[in-house]
C-alpha cells in the first residue's frame, strides 16, 4: 500500500470554495482500489474541527507555529481519514477562509499557510502515530499555493530524503505572493531567494516554491498543461514551467458520480436515464426560474462571476441565443460590475439571474437545462462541463484547458460518426461565442442530432476511475525513484 499525505486548504464537503475541494474530497476514495492509502491535512478552521468525529487525537504539537501553539489532531471526517491542523491564532476566525470582513485577503495569509506546509512537512520528515501505530507518508501531495512551501520546507529536513513530492497547479492565477521581508520569519532559507528558487518579480511566491522544489508537478488537464508553458496562460511562471516540463504531467479531475446522478439525485423534479425524460425537469427549472416555455434551448450558467471565465463575453453574445428563441438561467456571484450587468440582462422576459451560492440549485439547473455554456477564457479543468455530460445536458464551451480535453465538438466529421458531445469554439472572444451559439440553436432544432448528443454525453466517462490509476501510477514511479 501506498502511504500519501494530500495537503489542502480546502476539502469537500468539510469546507470548499471552488474545485479545489472537490479534487480533494475525492482522491481518498477514489485512489483506494489503485493500493493507495491517503490522509489529508487541513488547517482546523471552526467547520473542520467541529466535525471530526469523537475519538481524534492529538499526534504533533509546536509550541510556536508563526504566532502561537499548535496541535495536529488525528481523525475521521465525512468518511476521510484527516489530520486537522489545529491553530486558533490562525484559523478560529468566522468567514471566509481567504478573506476577512472587508472582503480582502486576511493579511497574515502568508502565515497562515506557512504554516500549513511547516506541518506538513515535518509530518513527511518524522511520521505520526495514530492510535499508537506509526504512520508516514510515502509521497507528500502538495495542492496549489497554500502547500507550496512544504516541499520546499521538506528539504531542510533531516529524514525528508526518502519522501517524493508532488505538487499540483489547480489554478496557476493563484500564487501566494508576499513580501521579502518575511522570509526568515517564515523559516524559509534567504539564499532561496533567487530566480532559480522562489523569488517571483522581487517577492516571495510559494507557488514557485513548489514548482521548484517538488519532485513530480501535475496539473488538472493534459490540454492546460502545454498551455502552461506559454507566456499567455502561464503568469510568468511559464519559463520555470518549460524548465521542468519532463516532471510535469496533466492529469483531467473528475466528479463524484454519486452525488452527481441523474437516477438518483434528490435535488431534481424526477429521476430519469434517457435524454427524453429530461423535458420534466425542464419545465420545473423554468417554473422555478419565472421563465416561459420558449422554442429554443435552455441554456444554464453556473459559475463565478470573473472575468476568466468569460461572462463578459456571454453578455455580448447573449442575443444571439435570445434572438433564436433561447433562454439564459444563470447561477453565480462574484465581480459586482458583472453581478449588476446581469441583473440588467435579466430585464429580458427570457433571462433569469440568481446571484449567490446554491448547491440544491445549481443540481436542478443542470438537470433541467438543455445546455450548459463555460465560454471561459481559460479553464485548468472544469467540473461543470462534466456535470453536464453526466445529466446530458449538452456543454456549450471555449476551445482551452480541460473543457478542450473533454467536449468532443459538433463538427459534420463528429455528427456524422455520431460522436458530439457539445460545441466547442475559438478563439476565446464574444463573436466566436456568438456564432457557437447560433450553431448551439441549429443543432437544438434537430431533434435526432440534439437526442444523439445528449446520449453521447451521457455516455462519457467523467468519474475518477482513470484518473486515479494514473495519480497512482505516478506516485509509484516517483517512489521508485528514491
Amino acid at each position: 500500500m501506498t502511504a500519501v499525505l494530500s495537503v489542502a486548504s480546502e476539502c469537500a464537503p468539510l469546507v470548499k470554495t471552488g474545485g479545489l475541494a472537490d479534487v480533494v474530497g475525492a482522491l481518498p476514495e477514489a485512489l483506494r482500489p489503485e493500493g493507495v492509502s491517503m490522509r489529508v491535512l487541513l488547517p482546523g478552521y471552526p467547520a473542520v474541527l467541529e466535525a471530526l468525529e469523537t475519538g481524534a487525537t492529538a499526534v504533533m504539537t509546536e509550541n510556536d507555529l508563526f504566532g502561537g501553539p499548535a496541535r495536529v489532531l488525528a481523525g475521521r471526517a465525512a468518511e476521510l481519514d484527516l489530520l486537522v491542523l489545529d491553530a486558533p491564532h490562525l484559523y478560529e476566525r468566522a468567514g471566509s477562509i481567504y478573506l476577512g470582513p472587508d472582503g480582502r485577503d486576511w493579511p497574515d495569509n502568508p502565515q497562515r499557510f506557512a504554516a500549513l506546509s511547516w506541518i506538513a512537512a515535518r509530518i513527511a520528515a518524522e511520521g505520526i502515530a495514530p492510535g499508537g501505530e506509526s504512520w508516514r507518508p510515502d509521497t507528500l501531495h502538495c495542492h496549489d499555493w497554500q502547500a507550496g512551501l512544504a516541499p520546499d520546507y521538506l528539504a531542510q529536513m533531516s529524514g525528508g530524503a526518502n519522501v517524493r513530492t508532488v505538487m499540483t497547479v489547480h489554478n496557476i492565477a493563484f500564487q501566494g505572493l508576499f513580501e521579502p521581508h518575511l522570509i526568515e520569519a517564515l523559516r524559509l532559507p534567504r539564499h532561496r531567494f533567487t530566480t532559480e528558487g522562489f523569488e517571483y518579480y522581487g517577492r516571495v511566491s510559494a507557488l514557485k516554491a513548489g514548482l521548484v522544489a517538488a519532485d513530480r508537478l501535475t496539473t488538472v488537464s493534459p490540454t492546460y498543461a502545454a498551455e502552461l508553458l506559454r507566456p499567455d496562460f502561464g503568469m510568468g511562471l511559464d519559463g520555470v514551467l518549460r524548465a521542468r516540463r519532463r516532471a510535469l504531467t496533466g492529469i483531467l479531475n473528475g466528479i463524484d458520480e454519486t452525488a452527481w446522478s441523474p437516477a438518483s439525485d434528490p435535488h431534481i423534479a424526477r429521476t430519469y436515464r434517457l435524454p427524453a425524460r429530461k423535458r420534466p425537469n425542464k419545465a420545473a427549472l423554468q417554473a422555478e426560474m419565472g421563465l416561459p416555455d420558449a422554442p429554443g434551448p435552455l441554456c444554464c450558467v453556473v459559475s463565478r462571476l470573473t472575468d476568466q471565465k468569460g461572462i463578459d463575453l456571454l453578455l455580448e453574445a447573449l442575443p444571439a441565443l435570445l434572438d433564436r428563441g433561447g433562454q439564459l438561467a444563470l447561477l453565480g456571484s462574484g465581480d459586482p460590475a458583472l453581478e449588476r450587468a446581469l441583473r440588467e440582462a435579466a430585464h429580458d422576459p427570457n433571462v433569469s439571474v440568481r446571484i449567490g451560492y446554491d448547491e440544491a440549485l445549481s443540481h436542478r439547473l443542470i438537470a433541467g437545462a438543455d445546455a450548459i455554456l463555460v465560454p471561459s477564457r481559460f479553464e485548468p479543468c472544469g467540473l461543470t462541463q462534466l456535470y453536464g455530460l453526466r445529466y446530458g445536458t449538452v456543454p456549450l464551451v471555449a476551445l482551452t484547458g480541460g473543457l478542450a480535453d473533454t467536449v468532443i465538438h459538433a463538427s459534420p466529421a463528429a455528427i456524422d460518426r455520431g460522436v458530439a458531445t457539445g460545441v466547442q469554439f475559438h478563439p476565446v472572444d464574444a463573436a466566436p461565442l456568438a456564432v457557437a451559439l447560433d450553431r448551439l440553436c441549429d443543432l437544438y432544432a434537430r431533434p435526432d442530432i440534439w437526442a444523439q448528443m445528449q446520449r453521447n454525453a451521457m455516455k462519457q466517462p467523467v468519474g475518477w476511475s482513470v484518473s486515479a490509476k494514473a495519480y497512482a501510477a505516478l506516485y509509484r514511479d516517483a517512489t521508485a525513484e528514491a
